[in-house]
């Protein structure tokens, strides 16, 4: 009982309140609010409440959902205006985590049952119809996609109203209605999906792809300005996309961040490596502290860039956390090798202003980054050392 209240925080006491509040306003038993808050603790458990998968954007998920069934029910509307897969389709999509889309939908249904006169059939077709969407619609990268899962899910809540209901020539009328349910949840996803993704600052496998268009302007300015950080970032993104599928992280995600993690290079390209003249260096005329100084600066420059383009905030975390908190090694050397009279060298000074990366992409692009620039280095390539380069 102690460890159950430790994982109870404010934030719970004040969501179950309104919840009080809001069941005794509508009718409801005190066991409702009671079931949600073990589903709120669960989800806090399993830390999947994180980021933009928070309690504030789950919960308007959940009373959006809610809503719109209470309304349906308590005005003696047909049930299969309910859009059953509606919610279950926009979880996956905004937070791409299962659990998460099964538990609001969890939710729903046995709020929504309480205002049934045949509660066991909500139930079952909130839950058939959140697992099929929800399923079906996981990793979506097209709008086809979203479509098709929203029709399957319509037939599925079909057959489980007719097998629920008897089959006969009017629940079979009315399974037709359940299909067209479906598709229209599917429709309305794709409708509202720009506005919660605003809402949330998510960033689905959609818009990714969007975003992933070299038509882009910074994109299109990378290749104009800084071809050869263009190339990197093409490199990096291959690398980090076949290191994220291995272990099962956002592969496409990690690609897109690597096209992007480096456009703050924009601002002076011809100052790092990839974009140089191999028979001139620019920091052969600057002191290394300047050197170093340029180089940390593209950080700072693409998160302006990032700004002023409008870039997602997830993308951002690319650029602000590729390089972590890890040392401009090179120009450290040389600042030790000819240390200026004047000014003792400290290793911080040579170190990025960080964060570390918070997730597994970025963390894989961090490394992807390194390893891309460090084997580019590498004089007369050959497999054998780059895989020694690679572990060391």
């Amino acid at each position: 009982m102690k460890k159950l209240l430790t994982k109870i925080k404010i934030k719970h006491i004040l969501f179950i309140a309104c919840a009080i509040l809001f069941s005794y306003l509508a009718g409801l038993k005190l066991i409702i609010p009671l079931f949600l808050l073990c589903l709120i603790i669960y989800a806090t458990e399993r830390k999947i409440l994180i980021k933009n998968c928070n309690l504030l954007n789950t919960s308007l998920l959940f009373l959006i959902s809610y809503a719109g069934s209470f309304f349906i029910l308590t005005n003696n509307i047909p049930i299969y205006y309910i859009p059953f897969s509606l919610i279950p389709m926009l979880s996956m999509l905004l937070f791409a985590n299962m659990e998460i889309a099964l538990i609001i939908s969890l939710g729903v249904c046995v709020t929504t049952a309480w205002f049934s006169p045949f509660p066991l059939q909500i139930i079952i077709l909130f839950v058939i119809s959140a697992i099929t969407s929800a399923v079906l619609s996981a990793n979506a990268r097209k709008r086809t996609t979203i479509i098709r899962a929203g029709f399957i899910t319509g037939i599925f809540q079909a057959a489980v109203f007719m097998l629920t209901s008897g089959i006969s020539k009017n629940t079979t009328l009315q399974g037709f209605f359940f299909i067209i349910n479906g598709l229209a949840s599917s429709i309305i996803v794709l409708g509202v999906l720009p506005i919660f993704e605003y809402l949330f600052k998510a960033l689905t496998n959609i818009s990714l792809l969007e975003l992933a268009d070299f038509h882009h302007p910074l994109l299109e300015l990378l290749v104009q300005e800084a071809p050869g950080t263009y190339h990197h970032s093409l490199i990096v993104g291959n690398l980090s996309e076949t290191a994220s599928k291995a272990i099962g992280a956002n592969s496409l995600l990690s690609r897109v961040g690597s096209y992007y993690h480096d456009i703050g290079k924009l601002q002076k390209p011809e100052y790092f490596s990839e974009n140089q003249d191999k028979t001139k260096n620019k920091h052969d005329a600057l002191a290394p502290t300047m050197s170093r100084l340029v180089i940390m600066n593209h950080v700072k420059e693409g998160l302006e860039l990032a700004k002023k383009y409008k870039i997602n905030p997830v993308l951002i975390d690319f650029i602000e956390q590729h390089h972590g908190k890890s040392l401009v090694y090179y120009f450290y050397r040389r600042a030790l090798e000819n240390p200026d009279e004047t000014q003792e060298v400290q290793e911080e000074g040579f170190r990025y202003p960080g964060p570390k990366p918070n997730s597994k992409e970025t963390a894989i692009v961090l490394l992807a980054d390194s390893v891309e620039a460090a084997a580019r280095a590498i004089k007369d390539p050959t497999p054998s050392k780059i895989e020694e380069l690679v572990h060391k």
